[in-house]
């Protein structure tokens, strides 16, 4: 409904959403599918309704590096590039829970840009946001240690679910870091120590 539209994403006109509903596309993805793989083309742009979607690098091993997560309202700004050069993705979205998904073609995108100043200011808004984003992620690799680096991972754990028990494993921790399990628990462990956290089976509970 173009209310519910309105509602996840405010900053489109009137005009935007009309347009918006009669040339969508409407996919869900099941929690743990994946949306979009390294190497395909990209042809439609993505704007996210429901769920929350997590964004990977992966390297030529396979080895995946999270880089940022996508809630409702919102769109890859990453996949928009690539859309828009006709380049192969770069990155591995993957659904972190049941997930919905408006799909518009590339070329809605580009005349859109010219028509609706909305849509020109959303996605200006979401290259600036996720460029924020990548940065703060090379800085963490560059200049910080890796506790350091758990402790900013966490904490945007926190910020993207909203919630402080992350039902999340040392193992999925040490893959999203590109790191080893038996690293992450014996950082974990002194975070624990430090009253930083408490740690359950499958969960961390986050006190900082």
């Amino acid at each position: 409904m173009p209310e519910l539209l309105k509602k996840i994403f405010p900053s489109f006109s009137n005009e935007l959403i009309q347009d918006i509903k009669t040339n969508e596309i409407i996919k869900t993805f099941s929690a743990g599918e994946v949306i979009m793989r390294t190497g395909q083309y990209i042809k439609n742009t993505v704007l996210l309704v429901k769920g929350t979607i997590k964004v990977y690098r992966e390297d030529s091993d396979g080895g995946e590096f999270f880089m940022y997560y996508l809630q409702p309202g919102q769109a890859c700004a990453l996949s928009m590039v690539c859309a828009v050069k006709n380049e192969k993705s770069k990155i591995m979205a993957k659904a972190v829970e049941d997930a919905e998904i408006i799909m518009l073609p590339l070329s809605m995108m580009d005349k859109w840009m010219m028509q609706h100043r909305s849509w020109y200011e959303f996605v200006v808004g979401s290259y600036r946001n996720r460029l924020e984003e990548v940065l703060e992620v090379v800085d963490s690799i560059a200049f910080r240690a890796m506790d350091e680096r758990l402790e900013f991972y966490l904490k945007r754990q926190v910020e993207a679910c909203g919630c402080k028990e992350l039902k999340l494993s040392h193992q999925e921790i040490g893959s999203d870091l590109n790191t080893s399990r038996e690293v992450i628990s014996r950082l974990l462990k002194k975070m624990e120590q430090r009253g930083l956290v408490i740690l359950h089976r499958n969960q961390i509970e986050i006190l900082m």
